[in-house]
């Protein structure tokens, strides 16, 4: 039997999806209660604590707006402020209007029964790995988190799997400590059995949906000409 032909041109499709994508599993995980991931905990800690005061300071804005930091910060590290920088904020403020729109569509409220938190809480970690999958498959820019652990792997040699381990844990021990100073108490809404189960299976389901993404799609650039452009004035 001859092989299904793969579908190709994906590299631009596989970023716009990817950050849709990528907010709406944030947003199930958050609306679950039982936590987000360590990589977003704590842009959402500050979020919870900013809002009553601050109407404007979504999470989605609370994202970018801790993104652009980490992108401040990177550059003395790197030695300098490159252009793609900018983009990476760009993608970051894409993802945060996206956040935002669908915690209004789907609303912020933690639903009353168990099995609806425990869905939401499945479907998000699935949704947001997948999302990572497609944006690990596009050259056009990730968020400010990704860009952070490329550059200092790129910078130094070290081993990316090892630099976003270390990354991972250093926002995990930063939202503890953001919780604790701001709150007061830890809160199991805020970082709980949701964000466990996201560094457990997080992993494993971006590999996976990687491996089902290559079966049917290669994800060459649609638009050859952009992509030349992009890769001679950004990289």
């Amino acid at each position: 039997m001859a092989k299904s032909k793969k579908i190709a041109g994906m590299g631009e499709l596989a970023y716009v999806l990817g950050v849709i994508l990528c907010a709406l599993g944030v947003c199930f995980s958050a609306k679950s209660g039982f936590g987000v991931s360590m990589v977003v905990a704590p842009a959402y800690v500050l979020h919870c604590k900013l809002e009553p005061l601050l109407p404007f300071f979504s999470f989605g804005v609370a994202e970018y707006v801790l993104q652009g930091g980490l992108i401040l910060l990177l550059c003395p590290f790197v030695g300098r402020f490159k252009k793609k920088f900018l983009l990476s904020f760009g993608t970051a403020v894409f993802y945060g209007v996206v956040l935002d729109f669908w915690r209004m569509l789907f609303g912020t409220e933690v639903p009353n029964e168990l099995w609806s938190r425990v869905f939401f809480c499945g479907l998000g970690g699935c949704i947001t790995a997948f999302a990572i999958a497609l944006l690990l498959r596009t050259y056009l820019p990730q968020q400010g988190y990704e860009l952070v652990v490329k550059e200092l792997s790129d910078r130094y040699g070290w081993a990316m799997g090892r630099v976003k381990w270390i990354y991972d844990m250093t926002s995990l021990v930063v939202a503890i400590l953001l919780m604790l100073v701001l709150f007061g108490e830890f809160s199991f809404s805020m970082i709980g059995a949701g964000t466990l189960l996201l560094t457990l299976v997080n992993t494993p389901l971006i590999t996976g949906f990687g491996k089902l993404l290559d079966h049917f799609f290669v994800f060459t650039p649609k638009f050859p000409r952009f992509h030349q452009g992009f890769e001679k004035h950004f990289n």
